[in-house]
């Protein structure tokens, strides 16, 4: 019985290029997540349309046929009133003040707010004597409405416009305090162990170790900051304030002008949805370094 001898092929080295397939995410055909379609940004925006125009056209609907249930849709003012009220404030001086004014309030208070609290924050995250000092004091000050602060701010502020501000502070800080003492708390201790193996010094692992993981979570209490913040100014205005959009609101309400009422909410949801995109923004942007911070 005689056997035929198999020539071995080309040797190949495990390291030789040729002898291992190039990998999928190199060769640039790396496959889509199962069950994840993506979209388009023009299909985004045609999804995103759908529900509103959906919600005017439901709003037309009932206010042109006097729709009276449980609610009562035949005292208040139609899509086509509303509209013509918004086209004559776009026309106005005052109305663009009051935006400018309530969005200067807001973004005075929620930087103060992002600032002081992002830094007393990570003190009290880092330091048990300072979480021992400070942590009470947050703790008996969060569960105070921001708005029940307005008569005391009132007689503490020279002018009104300082009381707003602090409000809008008060109101703003608490989350983003929080969000950062939690986000300090959940950082793996084996990334500040391995920089200080490095050689890395105490402002070095601050800046390039904590700070980038902490972002996530800090982003998560800058974002419900800024809607607490846009509820507390505008409940301000509403009460101590002599311009701005909650101001603008309420002043229609005592002159029984509803499309205006409507106007001014509008106004309010554009803001506060235009500030929340911004701040989203700015996390995807520092917080690019995360495996779904894409967008």
């Amino acid at each position: 019985m005689t056997t035929t001898p198999v020539s071995p092929g080309p040797l190949t080295r495990p390291d030789d290029p040729a002898a291992t397939p190039p990998h999928p995410r190199r060769a640039g055909n790396r496959p889509p997540a199962a069950g994840r379609v993506r979209l388009g940004r023009p299909a985004t925006a045609v999804l995103s349309a759908v529900p509103l125009g959906a919600a005017v056209g439901l709003w037309y609907l009932l206010t042109a046929n006097d729709v009276v249930l449980w609610l009562r849709f035949d005292k208040l003012p139609g899509p086509v009133e509303v509209f013509d009220t918004l086209r004559a404030q776009l026309t106005s001086g005052a109305y663009y003040r009051d935006l400018l004014a309530s969005l200067r309030r807001i973004l005075l208070g929620f930087g103060l707010a992002a600032v002081s609290g992002v830094a007393i924050g990570i003190a009290v995250g880092r330091s048990r004597i300072v979480q021992a000092l400070v942590r009470p004091l947050i703790e008996v000050a969060r569960p105070i409405p921001a708005i029940a602060l307005v008569p005391l701010a009132i007689l503490m502020f020279p002018t009104g416009e300082q009381g707003i501000v602090f409000i809008t502070f008060f109101a703003a800080f608490f989350p983003v305090a929080v969000s950062t003492i939690h986000a300090m708390k959940t950082l793996p201790k084996v990334w500040e162990e391995a920089a200080r193996t490095m050689g890395a010094g105490q402002l070095s692992i601050l800046a390039h170790v904590i700070l980038p993981g902490a972002m996530p979570g800090l982003f998560s209490g800058l974002s419900v900051a800024m809607g607490v913040a846009w509820i507390c100014v505008i409940s301000a205005e509403m009460i101590s304030g002599q311009f701005g959009i909650g101001y603008y609101t309420w002043q229609s309400y005592g002159l029984l002008d509803y499309a205006g009422v409507v106007v001014g909410m509008l106004s309010i949801g554009a803001l506060g949805w235009g500030t929340a995109w911004l701040v989203e923004r700015i996390g995807l942007r520092v917080n690019r370094w995360l495996p779904r911070a894409e967008r």
